[in-house]
């Protein structure tokens, strides 16, 4: 998965934006206001950042080389995955869905109920 693909794939969630809060070199992706996943290029690195279940997060790391410990990131719930081709899409797209399955399973009960009616 390469950096545009990986763009397009965050933005499929439902009721997904895309933010740059810090400035153009980092995107930020939310849902109901609550972070899911960044992006960025920055060094010429193409690099996506995603929550993860502590557990799995350590499995991934010891599968894949290229999935880190959140790059300035709580390092215990988030990986960062170098998008060098070493990952299979498949699995960058499983993560992706995990870290938003997440976000939304952790919102207040109001919201995530409303999210989940707009998705009908």
């Amino acid at each position: 998965m390469d950096f545009l693909s990986a763009q397009k794939y965050l933005l499929t969630k439902h009721q997904a934006k895309e933010m740059f809060p810090s400035g153009p070199d980092m995107a930020v992706y939310k849902v109901c206001h609550k972070m899911f996943a960044t992006l960025t290029a920055e060094g010429g690195v193409p690099r996506v950042s995603l929550k993860c279940d502590p557990d799995l997060a350590l499995q991934l790391r010891e599968q894949y080389p290229a999935v880190r410990p959140g790059f300035q990131m709580n390092k215990k719930h988030w990986n960062t995955i170098i998008l060098d081709s070493s990952v299979p899409t498949e699995q960058i797209q499983r993560m992706i869905d995990h870290s938003y399955q997440l976000i939304v399973d952790n919102l207040p009960t109001a919201e995530r109920d409303q999210l989940l009616a707009s998705k009908k």
